[in-house]
């Protein structure tokens, strides 16, 4: 097992769950930096972590930085942006999806995932550096689950603010090749970048910060390799997180209900459609059944909750 380095003292790293994404704070007399704000529901919580003393007591907050759209890294854009009163920079690849409030591509409510209203104020370009906590970090391109995606990367100390491009155990979720025929090639070039960074630590979007990147690279090379040729499995992967992920709102979809839910919502349906072809019914009963025995739902009283 490679041993962890610690973390440099100016970098901060509050763990989350995986309804809300971990947070990192920059420290230093530039001013300080959060990346990432997890999902709107728990405002509260990511207010009160970032004005404890393992966040930033009192001290002000200089800036909001994303590594990407989805809502659990940006759900507390607005909130914290009004308490704040920091600017909030953005991949200047998504920053127009923001800008056109496009629901759609962003995953919001086509995903059935709630969010605040949030305005990009600074674009982070692919290939520029910043310096943030008195370190610089280079903004990387890391398109694949999400293509406008950016990732962090400190050459010093070849450390790594990796968003959901690389988990210990694998990375977010990637659309079938019938949504977009480019999201697999992209994830897997990716870990090809990351690959050649000689990353020596990972700060992840989810989960705890780990050392043996190239473990986690080996991983994941495997899961996109599973993946390949394969868009049904992709679709059902994506299908059943995004259905746990909803649940781990605390919501109670009733069993009944399901189907005609899954017909509703967008990606749902638009994923079943174009690589499953399953009726409502028949969709329900796979996504039920597959994710009761993974343990991560269950049945209680007649609805569907996370386990």
């Amino acid at each position: 097992m490679i041993a962890l380095d610690p973390l440099p003292s100016p970098i901060r790293f509050i763990r989350r769950d995986w309804l809300s994404a971990n947070h990192v704070l920059l420290c230093g007399s530039g001013g300080n930096v959060l990346v990432d704000s997890g999902y709107v529901t728990r405002v509260p919580l990511t207010l009160s972590l970032l004005r404890s003393e393992q966040g930033l007591g009192e001290a002000p907050l200089a800036r909001l930085v994303n590594t990407h759209g989805h809502s659990d890294h940006v759900g507390g854009n607005a909130a914290i942006k009004a308490a704040y009163g920091c600017p909030i920079a953005f991949p200047a690849a998504e920053a127009p999806l923001v800008d056109a409030w496009d629901t759609k591509a962003l995953l919001y409510d086509y995903a059935d995932q709630d969010i605040a209203r949030f305005a990009v104020d600074e674009r982070i370009a692919a290939g520029s550096v910043h310096a943030w906590g008195g370190l610089d970090w280079q903004a990387l391109a890391a398109p694949g689950h999400d293509m406008g995606a950016l990732v962090y990367f400190n050459p010093d100390h070849r450390i790594l603010i990796s968003g959901d491009a690389l988990w210990e155990n694998g990375f977010g979720f990637v659309m079938p090749r019938a949504i977009d025929p480019h999201a697999l090639t992209a994830q897997r070039a990716t870990l090809d970048m990351i690959a050649a960074l000689g990353v020596r630590t990972v700060i992840p979007g989810h989960g705890d910060v780990f050392g043996d990147a190239d473990a986690a690279l080996e991983r994941a090379y495997r899961r996109a390799d599973s993946f390949a040729g394969d868009d049904a499995r992709m679709a059902r992967h994506a299908l059943k997180v995004n259905l746990t992920y909803c649940l781990l709102t605390g919501r109670r979809l009733p069993l009944r209900d399901l189907p005609a839910y899954l017909e509703r919502v967008g990606l749902y349906r638009e994923l079943n459609a174009a690589a499953l072809r399953l009726a409502p019914q028949a969709l329900a009963d796979l996504l039920v059944g597959e994710l009761t025995r993974a343990g991560a739902v269950r049945i209680d009283g007649g609805d569907l909750v996370a386990a």
